[in-house]
């Protein structure tokens, strides 16, 4: 059984219509735990315990183990699909160290329950977060599952009505994790970003934004360099790239290479129709993956 936060203001789930209201709060969850092992049931259960009522939504388990990168363009792209007020959960490399304190950030309407490893600081690179705390429980047992003990403890007491104030101190160091941006050199002629992303198609997803693109492009034509591959379009879709006024047996088909500035507006690159599990993707295709660079060149 989870330790209670203690106190007559922080046991607000004694309040009728506070609980109701908290009836309504919605959970999220986004770890590395994968789903074979029995830490993503544990979490929902403990959940449940406390708020029978509760609404849990998985959006994602499958993070590459530690990945920041990963997890905060994930929920980057996410969370703003649900109402504010919605509790985040972010269960990627997770434990506490004097270096990665746990924190609650209430972000545009957001609250996110972390450890300080950068994913906070990465979600909110375009805004400032309107609060921030590192938390400090009493009688929080530091052991090998801090989403267990220290982030549902939280996520219920806010889902209950309950202040940030009351569970920690307000907290300024919110880890800036700037080696993945995109680095601008020879004068604004060349882009050199990073792969940041893979998905379950083997798309490739860089950290080159549009707006960066578009802000040092001025009208000039350009080269995406990917290993040994030149592409000079960028789509804004994955059919963009056919020609259906040609004939069927003249057009790009599925197996080809294309670039597309994905539903959040990064460069992303893809094998049109690709199946990872079969034919391959661009990721495996290509041989690129996390961290791998890719550069746009401007003439």
């Amino acid at each position: 059984i989870m330790p209670s936060l203690v106190g007559s203001e922080m046991c607000i789930r004694d309040r009728p219509k506070t609980y109701q209201h908290c009836c309504m709060a919605i959970i999220t969850l986004t770890t590395d735990f994968g789903l074979k092992d029995h830490f993503v049931a544990v979490l929902k259960g403990s959940i449940y315990t406390e708020l029978p009522d509760a609404k849990i939504v998985d959006i994602s388990h499958d993070i590459m183990p530690f990945n920041i990168q990963e997890c905060a363009y994930v929920l980057s792209n996410s969370y703003n699909s649900f109402p504010k007020g919605t509790i985040h959960i972010v269960g990627v490399d997770s434990e506490e160290t004097p270096d990665n304190k746990h924190i609650v950030a209430l972000v545009n309407g957001h609250y996110f329950i972390s450890a300080n490893t950068g994913v906070i600081g990465l979600i909110t690179s375009e805004m400032t977060p309107e609060k921030v705390f590192e938390i400090n429980l009493p009688d929080s047992i530091a052991n090998s599952f801090p989403v267990l003990n220290v982030f549902i403890q939280v996520a219920c007491h806010i889902a209950r009505g309950g202040t940030l104030e009351l569970v920690g101190k307000p907290f300024t160091e919110l880890r800036d994790l700037r080696e993945f941006s995109p680095r601008i050199t020879e004068e604004g002629k060349k882009i050199i970003g990073s792969v940041i992303y893979i998905d379950n198609y083997g798309n490739v997803v860089t950290n080159i934004r549009k707006n960066l693109f578009d802000a040092y492009r001025k009208d000039r034509p350009y080269t995406l360099l990917v290993r040994n591959h030149k592409i000079n379009t960028i789509h804004k879709a994955y059919n963009d790239f056919i020609d259906y006024s040609l004939e069927k047996s003249q057009r790009k088909s599925a197996g080809d290479l294309l670039a597309i500035f994905n539903s959040s507006n990064y460069i992303e690159l893809a094998i049109f129709k690709s199946n990872l599990t079969t034919v391959g993707g661009a990721s495996t295709l290509l041989g690129l993956d996390y961290r791998d660079t890719i550069m746009v060149d401007f003439e």
